[in-house]
Parts: C-alpha cells; sequence; structure tokens
C-alpha cells in the first residue's frame, strides 16, 4: 500500500507534535510545515518526515506556495490538517482591535488557507482535509468571546467546504478539543488548582493530553475513513455535549 502523503500546518505544538509521530508510525509520508526552523528539523527528524518548510501560518499566499510545492514533487497530496492556535482569555470589552485581529489571523485565516492550498490538490483522486475547532464553540465559556467566533468561523466554513468539495471527493473535517495540556495552555494546565477546576468541567474528570487529539486527528486523516465529512469531532472528554455528575 503507498503512503498517504500528508501536511501538517503548525506541526511543532503540542498536538502538532503527536499528531506527527502517531501519522509517522502509522506509515504517513509527512511534510511538517511551522514558524521555527530549528523545532521542525528536529521533529522531522524525529519522526522521519520527508520534508519541512518554514511558514507563517497567517500568511495565505506562503501557506499555498508551500502545499503546492510538497504537491508537486510528490505527484498527490491525500491529507493535510491544521494544528494553529491560539488562546486568549479576556472578555470582548478586554480585547484590543489587534487582539481581535491576530486572533482571526491565526485561528480562522491559518484554516481557511490550509483548506484554499489544499483541497484543489485532491479534487478527483480523494482526500481528508482537518481543521481545528474548539469546545468552546458549542459550550459558552466566559472570556472565550474572541476565540469562540474564530474557532466558529472554522467550524461554519468546513460544513460548508465539504458540501462544496465532496463531488470530487474530498472529506473536510474537523476536531473541537476541550482544554488540552500543551504549551499553549501551561499558564492553565500547570497551577495544580486551575487545572483541578477545568477537569471538574469535563465529564470524564480529567483534562486532555495531545495524544487523545491526535487520535482523533488520524483517524480522520486515514485514508479508509471515506464516510466522514463535514462533521466536527468533539474530542473533549464530554465538555460539549454532557454535564458532569455531581462529584462527593
Amino acid at each position: 500500500m503507498t503512503a498517504p502523503v500528508t501536511v501538517l500546518l503548525g506541526a511543532t505544538g503540542g498536538v502538532g507534535a503527536a499528531t506527527a509521530r502517531l501519522l509517522a508510525a502509522r506509515g504517513h509520508r509527512l511534510h511538517l510545515l511551522g514558524r521555527d526552523a530549528d523545532r521542525l528539523a528536529a521533529l522531522a527528524a524525529e519522526v522521519g518526515a520527508a520534508g519541512t518548510a518554514v511558514v507563517d501560518a497567517r500568511d495565505v499566499d506562503a501557506v499555498g506556495t508551500a502545499v503546492e510545492a510538497v504537491a508537486t514533487a510528490e505527484g498527490r497530496l491525500d491529507g493535510a490538517a491544521s494544528v494553529v492556535g491560539s488562546l486568549l482569555l479576556k472578555a470582548a470589552h478586554q480585547t484590543s482591535a489587534e487582539e481581535w485581529a491576530e486572533v482571526l489571523a491565526v485561528n480562522l485565516t491559518s484554516a481557511f488557507a490550509l483548506l484554499r492550498a489544499a483541497a484543489p490538490r485532491m479534487r478527483g483522486t480523494g482526500g481528508s482535509i482537518v481543521l481545528t475547532s474548539t469546545a468552546v464553540v458549542r459550550t459558552g465559556m466566559a472570556n472565550h468571546e474572541a476565540i469562540a467566533a474564530a474557532k466558529g468561523g472554522v467550524e461554519g466554513m468546513v460544513r460548508t467546504a465539504a458540501a462544496t468539495y465532496g463531488g470530487t471527493g474530498v472529506r473536510v473535517n474537523a476536531v473541537a478539543p476541550g482544554l488540552t495540556r500543551t504549551p499553549l495552555t501551561a499558564r492553565i494546565t500547570a497551577n495544580e488548582a486551575q487545572a483541578a477546576a477545568s477537569a471538574q468541567l469535563h465529564v470524564l474528570g480529567r483534562i486532555g493530553e495531545p495524544e487523545d487529539v491526535a487520535g482523533a486527528l488520524a483517524w480522520l486523516l486515514d485514508p479508509a475513513t471515506t464516510w466522514v465529512t463535514g462533521q466536527v469531532l468533539g474530542v473533549d472528554g464530554g465538555l460539549g455535549s454532557a454535564r458532569p455528575r455531581a462529584r462527593a
């Protein structure tokens, strides 16, 4: 069986690196995209990636150029995932115009950039595009207005893109994690009291690990998952769909 050619945007983050390791273990031919050349090189050496490119995920044209280069060099593109994100915990009235623009660029523009670049290169041969949302789109939580708006845009884009490209064999889905232990969330997860309080909001009574999200991403990217599109998969310990029982 030919190894799937897969592009991973935001590869060196906590979830990105976990996803790269899992996909490599499952035989994907990986191309890693990110902003930090040294971290990209180290991760590529670890997982045996086929290639890397230093790319600002907020730059639509740069992402397009990088994805096109992969598809041209490999002769095809089977999978593309964006695990780019940021975390701004501020009420709307406390969020500056600059912060709002940055949240949109990092979370929504980056997802659009990957979709715009990857979908045309999969038409006819089929492929899987997976974007990243958040559980707070479904479950309103205080001080998440900007990030919920940006990721809500991602979810709308997933459904419309699934309709646009489905006839060409391209699947488009997203994962929506709850609080996950990564460097991005360290200011919450590294605080014992805050981490415990957050865990209690999740039905399963814990916060997520990068491998939890990576497993869902890898499943959606699997060429065998051919009957799933237009979906937002909650990988959130139940946060987006249920409430925990009172604990003694």
